[in-house]
């Protein structure tokens, strides 16, 4: 190799060095920023948070972010007798022991032996929005809000002395005013009637013909006046105590929710990654994402960047709000700390949170060594073959 070769050559790698030393991740790919460049965010953008994960704010994350259970937002009450309701029918028969003196045209009951009684059963009536009914002889009933038990009592009560030795029974032929509506992703949207026994949660959806999505991905909202709450449908199946009792009036509705994060930088995949409506952690989110590469991450860098609720965390500064009323906040994971694997288990990912890792120092400067090399085999090659004198 002659001196004008060995030349040329010094003066390139001069140039690629200097460059290259100037400002290497200017001219190099990358698949975001460096962890230095991450952790610059608080000195020169006032409106990002950076907060480090250990124990107090993965518990303090947790606290602020627990659901209330189904159990413990409506109580674990107990089916209770069936409380009649305006727009419900009833039927109202009425036995006489012999001779009756009242009802004494009504038929005649065989089954009470020789001296028989007489039954008079009355045509279905509806109760008024009055919450009333009318029985001859007892005149206007209060039903609405009462047992049938209740007004049984109090029909025998009016005709005291009317009729000899009353019996009543009062039969709920249509409810109309004891049901649960069911809707979303069902077999199909009904409006389930409540009886006497009691149904639960899971009743009403199998009533519905269950849902239409896999069952992990599957979120069950109970709106029950003006107390909204939602569970994953794995958990309501899990824990009996979430399947509660319902009550009139309730609302079911059946959510499917596809939940997701996204993943870029130095993991083996980078994609858009979903996850059950039971939630998962940011060790199961790393690991689901390939893991770290170990010739590109560093394991210092990896961030999760995410809009937090204002009142989420106690913040070092006043935190930017969003017009959403939401904190722009990074979250900075150590790797490198053993004991980080620990907080890992217990950090959430939440729905749209975008999971980084960084490249390590050491694999830029391995990129811009490979141009070098590069750069330096395509100008030699040419003159080790002669072309080029």
């Amino acid at each position: 190799m002659n001196l004008k070769t060995i030349s040329l050559l010094s003066g390139v790698v001069s140039v690629l060095l200097l460059t290259g030393c100037a400002s290497t991740s200017s001219y190099l790919s990358s698949s975001g920023p460096s962890t230095s460049k991450v952790n610059e965010v608080n000195e020169t953008n006032s409106a990002f948070q950076i907060v480090d994960v250990d124990e107090g704010v993965t518990r303090r994350l947790t606290d602020a972010n627990k659901q209330t259970k189904f159990s413990e937002a409506f109580g674990a009450k107990t089916s209770s007798s069936y409380l009649v309701g305006t727009g419900d029918a009833l039927e109202v028969s009425i036995w006489e022991a012999p001779p009756a003196t009242l009802f004494g045209s009504g038929l005649s009951d065989s089954k009470a032996g020789t001296s028989t009684s007489r039954v008079s059963t009355f045509p279905e009536q509806v109760v008024q929005s009055s919450g009333m009914i009318n029985i001859p002889f007892a005149g206007q009933i209060t039903a609405s809000g009462k047992s049938l038990q209740e007004i049984e009592k109090e029909i025998i009560k009016r005709l005291h002395g009317k009729a000899n030795q009353p019996q009543v029974l009062v039969r709920l032929t249509r409810n109309t005013s004891a049901n649960v509506t069911v809707v979303g992703e069902v077999g199909a949207s009904v409006r389930m009637p409540l009886s006497p026994r009691g149904e639960k949660l899971l009743d009403a959806l199998a009533a519905a013909g269950g849902v239409r999505q896999p069952v992990n991905k599957m979120t069950m909202q109970v709106t029950r006046g003006d107390v909204v709450r939602a569970m994953s449908l794995e958990k309501v199946i899990l824990d009996p105590k979430q399947n509660i009792v319902l009550q009139p009036g309730d609302v079911i509705t059946a959510m499917y929710q596809p939940l997701s994060f996204t993943v870029l930088g130095a993991t083996g995949k980078n994609e858009e990654q979903n996850f059950e409506a039971q939630g998962i952690s940011l060790a199961q989110a790393l690991a689901r994402s390939g893991g770290l590469q170990d010739a590109r991450a560093d394991a210092q860098g990896v961030f999760i960047f995410r809009f937090e609720d204002e009142n989420a965390m106690d913040w070092k500064s006043k935190p930017h709000v969003t017009p959403e009323g939401k904190v722009p906040v990074i979250y900075r994971v150590d790797l490198k700390n053993p004991a980080t694997f620990f907080v890992a288990q217990g950090f959430q990912i939440h729905n749209k949170d975008v999971l980084y890792v960084s490249n390590a120092p050491a694999a830029e400067m391995q990129k811009f060594l490979n141009i070098l090399t590069s750069a330096i085999f395509t100008i030699t090659a040419p003159m080790s073959s002669g072309l080029i004198k």
